[in-house]
C-alpha cells in the first residue's frame, strides 16, 4: 500500500489525498480510508504525489543523444526507467530486430519499460529515407497499392505501431524531401485500423498535419513548425480525435538552458565528460529560422490546447541533445511553457498518451485492475511541474524498481551484458532468400539525400547454384559507398562468438579492391575491424584469417578475437558518380 499520497490519476481529474492498494501486478483499490490487508508493505506518502509511469509517445532507442558514441539501447531502456517513464514508443529500429528484442526483455535479460515498436513507412525520396540504413529499415511507397501491399508484408513481424514519414519538410534548413499523399496515407491507416495497429506520424508542416487528420492517424507526432494552426486544421483534429504529441524536447534551441538536471545518473562518465566540455564553450548563437519556428511551436501546442485537441508527450529521444528518459520529463516542463497547465501535461503523459495507444484500459491511469506502472515524486508537480523530476520510486507491474542499480549500470563503462550465440561455421550459401542463418540481408549506403543507388539480390551462377549480385551507382559527394551486410543473429540484435574459428572464408567476383567488415557489438566509437581483398572477372576462394583485420582508421592489426560479432559486411567503394558491381558466394567461418 502507497499511503497518504496526493494522488494524480491520469483523467485529469482534480488530485485527492488516497492510499492505493497493490496486489500482484495490478490496483486492487484507491481509498481515502483503506483498510491494510494482513502482511502488506506500507509506504507512507505524505508529502508525495502518485502519478501514473509516463509514456514516451516517440523516441529512438538505439541512438546516442551524444555524438561520436554507438547507441547502448540496453542502457537507454533503464534510462526511461529511472526517470519514471513506463511505456515507449520506438520509432529507431527495424522489423527483423522485434522478435529478440522482445525476448530479450520478456527472458529479463534486459529491465525495460514497456516497448512499443515501430515499422517505418516512408515516400522514395523522403524522410526517413535518407539515412543510408538500407531498403527494410523503412518501406518506401507512392500509391495506395503499394501502401496496403507494405503493410501486408510487414504484419508477420507483429508490430505494435506504425510510423509514417508523411511530411518532407526540413524546417527551411535543407532542401525539402518528398511528401506521401493523402491516399497513400489513407490506405496505410485503413489497412493498419484492420488490424488494431495505431498510425503516428512524422508531420510538422500545417498543410502534411490537415492531410494526417483527414487520413486518420492517431497521433501526430511532431510540432507543426511552419505556420499558425488555424480553424480548419482545429476541426480536422477534433472529428478525428487525432493526438498531438509536439516533441518540443528535441526542437527546444539550444543553449537557452544549461544541461538537464540528473544527467550524470544518466551518462557514460566518457560521453558525460564530452557534455560537459561542450557546455563549458561559448553558448551558440541564436539561430533566427530556429527561434522562429521554436515560437510557432509554442503557440501551436497552446491553441490546439484551448482547442480541446488531446495533448500527448513524445521527444525524439536519442537525436543529438535530447536524451533519454530525462527527456520526457524536460517535455512535461515545455507543455507548461507553451501554456498547459501542470496537471494538464501530466494528464499527457499519462492518460491521453494511454489513450492514443489504445491501452487505457491496462495502463496510463490510477483506478482498480489497471496495472500498477506508478511513479512517486517528492513534491507537488501538479502544481510546479519543475517538481515532475524529483522522483522517489518507480514501480513497474507492482514490483518496485531499484533506480541505484539502473543508473550503474548505465553510468558503466562497458556495454550492456547480454549472453552470446555461439557461431556456426556456415553463414550463407545464397540458396534461400533469407541467409543460412535464417537472417535476412541488408543493404547500407553512405546517408544523405543524394546518397548511393544500389541493387542486391540472387542471380544464378550456375544450374541449381545461386550467387548474391550487389549493383551501385556511386553517389556525388564525398566518400560514397555501398554495403550488404549478413546478420549472425536476427536484426543483429545478439552478439555472436566466433572465437573458435581463425577467420572467415567466401567467393568473390568483382571489379577492383572491396572491403569485409565484422562489426562487433563491443565497439562504442563506431569503427569497424576490417580488410581489404581484391576480385576480378573469375570467381575466387577469399580467406580473411581474424589476425589480419584492422580497426578502420588503424594502421596495425587490433587483435581481434572474434567475440560479440552482429554480422559480416561487404563495402563497395569507389569515386563519386561510378558504377560498380561484386558478386558473392558461400560465406563461413573457418578454423
Amino acid at each position: 500500500m502507497i499511503a497518504g499520497a496526493t494522488v494524480i490519476d491520469g483523467t485529469g481529474g482534480t488530485p485527492r489525498t488516497a492510499s492505493v492498494l497493490i496486489r500482484g501486478m495490478k490496483i486492487e483499490a484507491v481509498s481515502a480510508d483503506p483498510a491494510v490487508p494482513a502482511g502488506a508493505r506500507v509506504i507512507q506518502a505524505a508529502g508525495h504525489t502518485l502519478i501514473p509511469g509516463l509514456f514516451d509517445l516517440h523516441t529512438h532507442l538505439p541512438y546516442s543523444a551524444v555524438g561520436d558514441f554507438s547507441g547502448d539501447w540496453g542502457k537507454n531502456l533503464k534510462a526511461y526507467l529511472w526517470s519514471g517513464v513506463t511505456s515507449v514508443v520506438d520509432f529507431g529500429t527495424y522489423p527483423e530486430t522485434f522478435e529478440p528484442m522482445r525476448r530479450l526483455i520478456h527472458e529479463g535479460i534486459l529491465p525495460a519499460p514497456r516497448l512499443h515498436l515501430a515499422a517505418r513507412l516512408t515516400t522514395p525520396g523522403g524522410h526517413g529515407a535518407e539515412g543510408g540504413r538500407g531498403d527494410f529499415f523503412s518501406l518506401e511507397v507512392l500509391t495506395p497499392r503499394e501502401a496496403r501491399a507494405a503493410v501486408g508484408r510487414l504484419l508477420p513481424y507483429r508490430p505494435d505501431v506504425i510510423k509514417v514519414f508523411t511530411d518532407g519538410w526540413r524546417y527551411g534548413t535543407a532542401p525539402e524531401m518528398t511528401s506521401m499523399d493523402e491516399a497513400t496515407l489513407a490506405a496505410i491507416v485503413e489497412q493498419a485500423h484492420k488490424q488494431g495497429i495505431e498510425v503516428l506520424t512524422h508531420t510538422v508542416t500545417l498543410a502534411r498535419a490537415k492531410i494526417a487528420a483527414r487520413a486518420g492517424v492517431d497521433v501526430i507526432a511532431h510540432g507543426i513548425g511552419d505556420a499558425p494552426a488555424d480553424e480548419e486544421l482545429l476541426g480536422l483534429l477534433k472529428k478525428t480525435g487525432t493526438t498531438y504529441a509536439p516533441t518540443l524536447a528535441v526542437y527546444e534551441p539550444r543553449g537557452r538552458r544549461p544541461p538537464p538536471r540528473h544527467l550524470a545518473a544518466l551518462l557514460e562518465p566518457a560521453a558525460l565528460g564530452l557534455v560537459e566540455r561542450a557546455g563549458r564553450g561559448p553558448r551558440p548563437s541564436p539561430d533566427p529560422a530556429r527561434t522562429r519556428r521554436w515560437e510557432i511551436l509554442l503557440a501551436n501546442t497552446a491553441a490546439l490546447r484551448r482547442a480541446g485537441i488531446p495533448i500527448g508527450t513524445g521527444t525524439d529521444a536519442g537525436v543529438t541533445g535530447t536524451y533519454h528518459g530525462i527527456s520526457t520529463l524536460r517535455e512535461l516542463e515545455l507543455l507548461v511553457e507553451s501554456g498547459l497547465s501542470p496537471l494538464e501535461a501530466i494528464t499527457a503523459a499519462t492518460g491521453n498518451a494511454a489513450r492514443a495507444l489504445r491501452v487505457d484500459s491496462e495502463r496510463g491511469l490510477i483506478a482498480p485492475g489497471r496495472l500498477a506502472d506508478l511513479v512517486l515524486i517528492e513534491g507537488a508537480p501538479h502544481t510546479n511541474i519543475a517538481e515532475i523530476s524529483r522522483i522517489r520510486r518507480v514501480f513497474l507491474a507492482g514490483r518496485e524498481v531499484d533506480r541505484n542499480a539502473l543508473a550503474r549500470a548505465i553510468r558503466s563503462p562497458d556495454s550492456t551484458p547480454m549472453p552470446a550465440r555461439r557461431a556456426a561455421d556456415r553463414i550463407d550459401d545464397i540458396e534461400q532468400e533469407r541467409t543460412s542463418l535464417g537472417t535476412l540481408r541488408v543493404n547500407a549506403t553512405d546517408p544523405g539525400h543524394d546518397h548511393t543507388r544500389m541493387t542486391f539480390g540472387r542471380t544464378l551462377r550456375a544450374a541449381g547454384d545461386h550467387a548474391l549480385s550487389i549493383q551501385a551507382w556511386m553517389g556525388e559527394k564525398n566518400r560514397p559507398f555501398a554495403a550488404v551486410l549478413f546478420p549472425l543473429s536476427p536484426g543483429a540484435v545478439e552478439p555472436v562468438d566466433a572465437s573458435g574459428f581463425t577467420g572467415l572464408e567466401f567467393e568473390a567476383r568483382g571489379d577492383g579492391k572491396y572491403a569485409v567488415q565484422l562489426p562487433a557489438r563491443a565497439v562504442r566509437d563506431h569503427r569497424f575491424h576490417q580488410a581489404v581483398f581484391e576480385a576480378g572477372a573469375a570467381w575466387r576462394r577469399v580467406r580473411i584469417p581474424f589476425a589480419d583485420l584492422k580497426q578502420e582508421g588503424l594502421a596495425a592489426p587490433a587483435g581481434f578475437t572474434g567475440r560479440d560479432l552482429v554480422a559480416a559486411g561487404f563495402v563497395i567503394a569507389r569515386p563519386p558518380g561510378s558504377f560498380a558491381w561484386l558478386e558473392l558466394d558461400n560465406l563461413r567461418f573457418y578454423k
